[in-house]
């Protein structure tokens, strides 16, 4: 045709272009993409001045780019505005081996990579007159009048701590207890008591959907001996308050030689225990893991004892040191507790959770993984105690007693809706007086 005339070069060079013109033409005629062949993009900016009603300009070739990937991406951009390419023939010979890949998420599932600005927390809680914790769930802290009394609180939720989510018992999300014995222990750090002397857990913590459940944690004034009581409560919007962990803090005195156990790792004769399938044994009992909460990593056995290894994964282990001992990674440590014959094997339904703690003592914040081991306390009892060591042997944590009890799916749902009952809806009682009514007429109840 006509571009290959000389006629059309020298009117090409003699005469004005009307670039402006043919691209009107072109789009008058109903085209809607711009193909540019050429060593650059140059036209391609010079056609989007000319048109800007919704069309599609691609260049081919990009100045200090590589050409095949300009190319690539060119194709690959035209594929997605609906213009057919010949994908066999661009990969060629290898288009039999060539393979669909995942989708890109979309805009709104995404994560959060941002820290927290506890700065922020910090001014906000001392311009209420409150003092700033620093703690992940904890936000505020303050004295009160009158009294050596203390008073924590905060706010938890899915939607703010996602990696609760990771945590459901009978299809239900709860916050793990080893969560209330953080709270606990950081109530105790607040009021200089470093021992968790007693701890038990009355009533679980429900977190339906995104509701978000107000955080208390109430600490008493210190008896003769400097012992104090400890309380932890929540309740949602202005409902009343569920007390689900009471118990007791002191003072330790001499710290427990702990680094006994330190030395060898795994100890000398013990058995390596197959950790594979655990957490699908686990969730046909009843309890449900997600990642987070997956920390089991390796476990022994020796002479009645199992000792393990548990770590956080990468995403949870830049908010452990916010926390005493992240509640993720203390609770993985109890999941080896299944690993050996400490206690009955539970019943599918009625997963053991834990119930009783004695004798807590935190040594060391901060910790990302941990070498467990798992004793009985007192034989035949059931109940454990744990020394939680770090990497090197150094002690992170100890607990001279923890007693677990079997929970079942009726008690979860009766804690999950009491606590988040509409209160607009519930039977009232009204005095009848003296009238006599006849037996035959329904009697209709006052609903407040």
């Amino acid at each position: 045709g006509l571009l290959t005339t000389a006629d059309y070069w020298v009117d090409h060079v003699r005469r004005p272009v009307r670039f402006a013109d043919g691209v009107r033409a072109a789009r008058a005629a109903g085209a809607t993409v711009f193909l540019e062949v050429g060593p650059d993009g140059t036209l391609t900016g010079m056609a989007q001045q000319t048109l800007d009603s919704g069309e599609t300009f691609v260049p081919t070739a990009r100045k200090d780019r590589e050409g095949a990937r300009t190319v690539l991406e060119a194709l690959g951009r035209l594929h997605t505005t609906g213009v057919s390419v010949d994908w066999a023939a661009y990969f060629g010979t290898a288009a039999a081996t060539a393979r669909h890949v995942d989708l890109p998420t979309y805009a709104f599932q995404r994560r959060n990579f941002w820290l927290v600005d506890v700065a922020d927390a910090a001014s906000d809680a001392v311009s209420l007159g409150l003092r700033a914790t620093g703690h992940p769930l904890l936000g505020a802290a303050t004295a009160l009048a009158g009294g050596d009394a203390v008073v924590l609180t905060g706010r938890v939720s899915v939607a703010t701590h996602p990696w609760l989510a990771d945590h459901a018992v009978n299809g239900v999300v709860i916050v793990p207890g080893t969560t209330f014995v953080d709270l606990a222990v950081r109530a105790g750090d607040e009021v200089g008591c470093d021992v968790l002397e007693e701890l038990t857990l009355e009533a679980p913590l429900a977190l339906p959907g995104q509701a978000s459940a107000q955080l208390q944690v109430t600490v008493g004034a210190a008896d003769g001996d400097g012992r104090r009581q400890v309380g932890i409560y929540s309740r949602v919007e202005d409902l009343p308050w569920t007390r689900h962990a009471s118990g007791e803090l002191g003072s330790a005195g001499a710290v427990p030689a702990v680094e006994a156990v330190a030395g060898v790792w795994p100890p000398v004769g013990a058995e390596p225990v197959a950790v594979d399938g655990l957490y699908e044994e686990l969730a046909g009992l009843g309890l449900a893991y997600g990642p987070v909460f997956r920390g089991l990593v390796a476990a022994w056995r020796l002479a009645g004892e199992v000792f393990a290894e548990v770590a956080l994964p990468e995403d949870a282990a830049a908010d452990a040191a916010r926390f005493g001992l992240h509640p993720a990674l203390f609770d993985a440590a109890l999941h080896a507790i299944a690993l050996g014959d400490l206690v009955p094997a539970p019943e599918p339904g009625k997963p053991y959770l834990p119930f009783a703690w004695s004798g807590v003592r935190l040594h060391a914040a901060g910790a990302t993984r941990l070498r467990v081991r798992i004793a009985s306390a007192t034989a035949g009892s059931g109940a454990t105690s744990l020394t939680l060591l770090d990497a090197g042997g150094l002690p992170v944590a100890s607990v001279d007693m923890l007693a677990v009890r079997q929970v079942s799916a009726g008690q979860l749902e009766v804690s999950r809706t009491a606590g988040h009952r509409n209160k607009l809806f519930q039977v009232d009682w009204v005095p009848a007086g003296a009238v006599v009514r006849d037996p035959f007429v329904p009697v209709l109840f006052d609903v407040a």
